[in-house]
């Protein structure tokens, strides 16, 4: 490929990673030709959508999943750090677009919210005291409080405390600088973005159907208009795979070796929404707790306080279960088509690995209200029926591959990036924390697959985001200031 000319290239998807890779790719080379393609209607339908997931600015502050204990009773906190870090940069970026006046009215997608991690139990409460310990002197949790004292814990969680045994063993750490982001509005920001760019088309309503490598490497994407029916070819340099569940059927039709032992598990979601302005002023937080024993991250039961178009709720999941749809607008097909002779073994492989995820997930199908209600009542003992009511979210489609460590058919749990070998078809696979960390999913794709360009590009991405090739982790001056920066641009000292 002749660096010099401008590239095409074809984005599938209107979800956050699709629209934040695009976004970032028009800054850093405003010639190159981009093609968004989305068959819905309209952009963050499904996953990214702000009523299909729990809205959580995903930065470890909380999610007790990324401070995994370990056999001598020590707390591991590199992933949370790692993850707070890739918030931090996602931040960046948005400021950087708000700045720019490349988008507007920061506080439409992203607020400040206190994020709290709440526990029961003895075991419990030890667990989080030493969590709490092994992160208070980090700069990047620096103001994170905790207290086993119930009055205390009445006034950061009123509506959680009403009710319980005053002798019952709790404990909370709470930290006033986490944020409640509404990823639909954002990526509707984006997209239009996107738009404003003179080489850059939206394309909603479009499916696309098949793929095809030229001899120059190229590739002949072919497309449906679906409110016509006729099938268009376009030809890309580049292919970026974004189109959430969707991602591994799209890509199995590339037929790219990388697509071979790949499978998916779709799981669906649902959550209790609670829209009594009463109830809803007695909880202004972000609360998370500990998942069940045995289960998967995907279980940790949650609280949040939402924000979404000028209307406050609270919600409580998530709640699992099995469907062979791998999109909330998808078909009852998508899991058997996606069963070939190169994963069969794979999947098969993991359903006998993971029969307790399987189990738990029609354990889950299961479920009647009251059931859900009776979960709810750990968190809000007084919680009344006729307040919550039972909103099925967005789907997840867990990655399942084969690997050198885990063996055949692992589940893996986040985002996935899949590339071709000649880095002209890149796939995001997986599922949270990718809304969160979207930008730093997309500066990975970048350095993996455009190394031809980094230096060229380099001087942009710093401009953009101005830890670029430094250590937030390392340098707490510089996490400093641009936490103070990102703070002032998105508005979240107001």
């Amino acid at each position: 490929m002749d660096n010099n000319q401008p590239k095409d290239v074809i984005l599938i998807g209107a979800g956050i990673l699709s629209t934040t890779f695009g976004s970032f790719l028009k800054n850093i080379e405003p010639d190159w030709n981009i093609k968004l393609f989305e068959r819905l209607e309209q952009p963050a339908i499904e996953s990214s959508n702000e009523k299909n997931n729990a809205g959580t600015g995903h930065a470890a502050l909380c999610e007790l999943n990324y401070t995994v204990e370990q056999e001598d009773g020590s707390i591991d906190v590199e992933r949370a750090k790692e993850i707070n870090e890739q918030f931090e940069i996602s931040k960046q970026f948005w400021s950087y677009l708000v700045k720019s006046k490349a988008i507007e009215n920061p506080q439409e997608f992203i607020r400040p919210l206190p994020h709290i991690s709440f526990v029961m139990g003895i075991r419990n409460v030890d667990f989080l005291k030493r969590r709490y310990d092994a992160l208070k002197s980090l700069p990047m949790f620096e103001g994170l409080t905790y207290t086993e004292d119930h009055k205390v814990l009445a006034e950061w969680m009123p509506l959680m405390m009403k009710g319980r045994n005053s002798n019952e063993p709790l404990a909370a750490s709470k930290i006033d600088e986490g944020t409640d982001v509404n990823f639909g509005e954002l990526t509707r920001k984006l997209v239009k973005n996107i738009e404003k760019h003179e080489n850059a088309q939206v394309h909603f309503r479009h499916e696309v159907v098949d793929f095809k490598q030229l001899s120059n490497s190229k590739w002949e994407v072919k497309v449906r208009n679906l409110e016509t029916g006729k099938v268009e070819t376009h030809v890309a340099d580049y292919i970026f795979i974004g189109a959430g569940g969707h991602a591994i059927p799209l890509l199995q039709k590339t037929k790219i070796p990388e697509s071979r032992h790949l499978g998916g598990f779709p799981i669906s979601g649902a959550f209790l929404v609670c829209n009594n302005p009463k109830v809803v002023s007695e909880h202004n937080a972000k609360v998370y707790g500990k998942e069940p024993p045995g289960t998967p991250p995907m279980t940790v039961p949650h609280l949040d306080r939402r924000y979404i178009q000028g209307k406050e709720s609270l919600l409580f999941g998530p709640f699992a279960a099995i469907g062979p749809k791998f999109l909330k607008n998808g078909s009852n097909l998508d899991l058997f088509k996606s069963i070939n002779t190169s994963n069969v073994v794979t999947m098969l492989s993991s359903g006998v690995k993971n029969l307790s995820l399987v189990k738990y997930s029609i354990q889950q199908v299961l479920q009647r209200k009251e059931d859900r209600m009776k979960e709810l009542r750990r968190f809000v003992p007084d919680a009344k029926d006729e307040d919550w009511d039972i909103h099925i979210a967005g789907k997840r489609v867990q990655v399942i591959k084969d690997t050198e460590e885990h063996g055949r058919g692992f589940i893996q749990f986040g985002t996935e990036v899949v590339n071709s070998e000649d880095h002209t078809v890149i796939a995001l696979l997986g599922e949270s924390p990718g809304a969160s960390t979207s930008v730093s999913v997309a500066l990975e794709v970048i350095e993996k697959n455009f190394p031809q360009y980094m230096d060229k590009w380099e001087s942009k991405i710093k401009e953009i985001i101005p830890s670029y090739g430094e250590s937030l982790i390392e340098d707490t001056a510089l996490l400093k200031k641009t936490r103070k920066q990102t703070a002032e641009a998105l508005e979240l000292n107001k």
